[in-house]
């Protein structure tokens, strides 16, 4: 019930209704009044007619029983008339039964109507109440009284009268209709206003769908605009609302998909946050930071970032400023650019730009270990060639046996360079990916024993023993460059023997496990501390100073190597364990 009167169709047909209520009420009330006052003017005006037609016939003729018949024949079954010669004496009541005695006195005894015996030609009008008839009930009555001129004299009169039942059965009939013409102007009215609500409200209720439907993203709705009057140009609006809306959302989707694709594609973390830390927008490179964040426990506060971030965006939103800073972060490097975002003139949050420079600063402590690295390979025979040529050019030596072996040791200091830069050279182009790598069909096993043996004579003046193992079978095949393969042995075999006490041993092992090739080099020399396990690939890196003083290592034998077989998509690992051993691990796909 609420439902209708809260529709348009309910609160048009309510307004019509009661509008339509009030101007019948107004209208009934005037017409009723009117209506009341026009029967008894017309009841008054009918027996005054009456009441003289009369006195005309009284006075044609002599005797008064006479004209009875004509005057009963005038006279209507609700009417009767008193004809009177003098104030006392009654001659005639037309019709019995009407009241007749009480009537006359009532008429005989009041003062207004005993005037009309001596008025001239005047018809008096008196409205009067019988104390009691003879059916016992109160009435009203209409009398109108008419003189005779015959009889002026003789105070002769005729008095009509008429029971104001009659004006009121006419006046409740009159009323009937009225109210019945209401009754049916009413629900005319309740007709009409449906009908016209429903031509009205109909085509809202289909703008109503479609606005639901365009609520849920259906933009291809629409509505048919038939009228030509002010809802056909709200439908036609609502149409053109409706391409304006689904335009307006292909672009922004189109914008929104774009900055998606955008911040997805950067390689720095773009992270949104309001003014309360929380965090509207990310990229996947953000949430990778978060979840590696709250994995290490990084977060100490509320908004669940690193003290250092929170403490950088608290800074900024308080001073209002963007700036650009560099944050250490559990040991990782970030450059980090915050912008503000306005609404209006008030700060509502804040975008920051990371930049994760861990990388870079490892490759710049690299790169400044490199060049010391390298000073340091170089200074030692630099500085070797140049003392011994100016020796032999001082002529500070005297004997030809000392200036030879001056020339045998400047002849080592340069061949040592020479390694080194080629060493250097190598590792270049195979990290730039300069040096091509040739693979071919080679027999795995064959290969890998006659590498072993060529450290067989050295093996054996150390007092080493040096083996060479396997499990697989005859015949098996590898796609591998065999000259940088034999590099990568070489390098690990001759280290092995370098670091490994008389009386050791250096086994190589060939096995094939889970779809792989694996080839171990281990030895029973000094080990390699813990610490130092991760850097031993690492360029110029040298687990022992002091070992390897006087040998010939440059220290970029093992990052050589490690390069060599990763462009076999392959493995090159280390396990040892100071006083047991070192075993290093390559593993090399089969196909």
């Amino acid at each position: 019930m609420n439902r209708i009167w809260n529709s348009v169709v309910g609160k048009l047909w309510g307004t019509i209704l009661l509008l339509v209520l009030f101007v019948l009420f107004i209208v009934t009330v005037l017409m009723l009044e009117f209506l009341e006052d026009f029967h008894t003017q017309q009841a008054e005006e009918s027996l005054r007619q009456e009441a003289a037609t009369i006195g005309k016939i009284v006075e044609q003729h002599d005797e008064v029983e006479d004209s009875l018949e004509i005057i009963q024949d005038i006279l209507g079954s609700e009417t009767n008339a008193l004809i009177v010669r003098n104030s006392e004496s009654v001659f005639l009541s037309v019709h019995e039964g009407l009241n007749k005695d009480v009537i006359k006195d009532k008429i005989l005894d009041d003062k207004d109507l005993a005037k009309i015996y001596t008025s001239d030609k005047t018809i008096i009008k008196k409205t009067l109440m019988p104390s009691m008839t003879f059916e016992d009930r109160m009435e009203n009555y209409i009398i109108l009284a008419s003189p005779l001129e015959s009889d002026k004299k003789k105070h002769g009169a005729v008095f009509i009268y008429q029971s104001l039942e009659v004006v009121n059965k006419t006046s409740n009939s009159t009323t009937k209709i009225v109210f019945l013409s209401g009754f049916i102007a009413l629900l005319l009215t309740t007709m009409f206003t449906f009908f016209l609500t429903s031509r009205i409200t109909s085509p809202l209720r289909s703008m109503r769908e479609a606005a639901l439907e365009l609520a849920k993203g259906n933009f291809e709705t629409k509505v048919p605009y038939l009228q030509r009057d002010e809802i056909g140009e709200l439908g036609s609006a609502f149409n053109r609302m409706g391409r304006q809306l689904k335009h307006h959302v292909e672009v922004i989707n189109q914008e929104k998909e774009q900055l998606s694709s955008i911040l997805t594609s950067m390689t720095d973390a773009v992270i949104t946050f309001n003014k309360d830390f929380k965090v509207i927008v990310s990229n996947p490179q953000a949430d990778q930071l978060f979840q590696k964040w709250y994995a290490n426990n990084e977060t100490t506060n509320n908004s669940h970032l690193p003290a250092e971030l929170h403490h950088l965006l608290d800074h900024v939103f308080n001073l209002e400023e963007e700036i650009d800073e560099e944050l250490e972060i559990k040991g990782a490097y970030f450059s980090v650019s915050i912008s503000l975002l306005y609404s209006k003139d008030s700060v509502r949050g804040a975008v920051v730009v990371l930049r994760d420079m861990t990388e870079q600063h490892r490759l710049d402590k690299m790169r400044s270990d490199f060049i010391a690295n390298v000073s340091h390979e170089l200074r030692t025979p630099i500085s070797m060639l140049q003392g011994y040529s100016e020796a032999i050019i001082d002529d500070v030596v005297t004997t030809e046996e000392d200036k030879n072996e001056m020339i045998r040791v400047i002849y080592d200091e340069s061949k040592r360079m020479g390694r080194l830069v080629t060493e250097l050279l190598d590792l270049a182009r195979l990290e730039s990916g300069y040096l091509s790598i040739y693979k071919e069909e080679v027999s795995i096993i064959p290969t890998i024993e006659r590498i072993t043996q060529k450290f067989d004579q050295i093996a054996k003046e150390k007092n080493i023993q040096l083996a060479f193992e396997h499990t697989l079978s005859e015949g098996l095949y590898l796609q591998i460059d065999e000259d940088r393969m034999e590099q990568v042995l070489t390098n690990l075999i001759d280290n092995a023997l370098r670091h490994t006490p008389d009386d050791g041993a250096v086994t190589v092992k060939l096995a094939h496990v889970n779809q792989q090739i694996t080839i171990e080099v281990a030895d029973t020399g000094y080990g390699i501390p813990k610490e130092d396990l991760p850097y031993v690939f690492e360029r110029f890196y040298k687990a022992d100073k002091a070992r390897t003083r006087g040998k010939s290592g440059t220290g970029l034998g093992l990052a050589i190597a490690k390069n060599i077989v990763e462009r076999h998509n392959g493995s090159l690992s280390v396990e040892s364990e100071v006083g047991i051993g070192t075993t290093f691990v390559i593993k090399l796909p089969l196909s």
